[in-house]
């Protein structure tokens, strides 16, 4: 994946949602663009013409950070967009193939103690490397799916399942695509994930239309509705990402209903259930 086509084209995406009322500038004439020029850009972030061209041919290497930050602040990005971009313009000089290091019997152990809420561990590129009895019965039989397909970007887009678990797919879906798109910025040359990505691309009409979005990943935390069965009916949760391992890539999802509500007990019953057996 080549990091300097994907800073020209987010950044081209970003100002191209922007009118110039919505800036303070006036708007002379037709545009064969749309959305805004390089040069009021440029004029926005108080920068010369010549250094805005030049970030947007991917040649972020000379350009300072203070013309980052001021770019940033004229498109209006938000603060996961701005991340994305210092990714993007400072990628890591660290190897983009480093594998896992393996989930240790601590972790697994804290995933297994919360027997009354699902939680499973997400590990870079979204591979799912760990999770609880309950989170595979809400979710997916985790543990029957092959390794290589365990990741977050093919269970909502290769899972016929999946449209069904979720009640908003097209929620999940952008979901998923902006954290996929977030995990490039930090990772473009990852082989595995660009494998993922052009897999999915090739087999998803949705996947390539999100992706084209160009929307990167804002929260660690939200609400989901999932259909379950049994016992047959909506569960509402809230979901957090905690950082439980010292590998900033790996996060863990925690899902949570509010107490005493229907949900609530249905995933008490679930709970029950699923006590049989890992």
């Amino acid at each position: 994946m080549d990091t300097f086509d994907a800073l020209r084209e987010f950044l081209i995406s970003r100002r191209a949602r922007l009118r110039p009322q919505d800036v303070g500038l006036p708007d002379h004439g037709v545009r064969r663009v749309r959305g805004l020029r390089r040069e009021e850009v440029a004029t926005l972030a108080a920068v010369s013409v010549e250094h805005y061209i030049r970030l947007e041919r991917g040649q972020a290497s000379r350009v300072s950070d203070a013309v980052l930050d001021a770019v940033a602040e004229a498109l209006r990005l938000s603060p996961g967009e701005r991340r994305y971009l210092r990714s993007l313009a400072r990628p890591s000089t660290g190897s983009d193939h480093e594998g896992s290091r393996g989930v240790r019997p601590s972790v697994q152990h804290i995933l297994d103690s919360m027997a009354g809420t699902p939680a499973y561990l997400v590990g870079r590129g979204g591979s799912i490397l760990a999770w609880n009895r309950l989170a595979a019965a809400v979710f997916a039989d985790f543990g029957g799916i092959p390794a290589a397909q365990r990741t977050v970007g093919r269970l909502v887009f290769t899972d016929p399942r999946a449209r069904w678990l979720y009640v908003d797919w097209e929620a999940k879906a952008r979901e998923a695509v902006s954290y996929l798109r977030t995990e490039t910025g930090k990772r473009p040359r990852d082989p595995e994930l660009i494998r993922e990505i052009d897999e999915l691309a090739y087999h998803s009409e949705d996947f390539r239309r999100l992706w084209s979005e160009q929307h990167v990943l804002e929260t660690t935390h939200s609400t989901v509705v999932l259909r379950c069965r049994p016992p047959h009916q909506l569960l509402e949760f809230s979901w957090e990402g905690l950082q439980l391992t010292s590998d900033p890539d790996e996060i863990v999802l925690v899902y949570t209903t509010t107490p005493g509500s229907p949900s609530a007990a249905a995933l008490l019953e679930m709970s029950r259930a699923s006590q049989g057996g890992r």
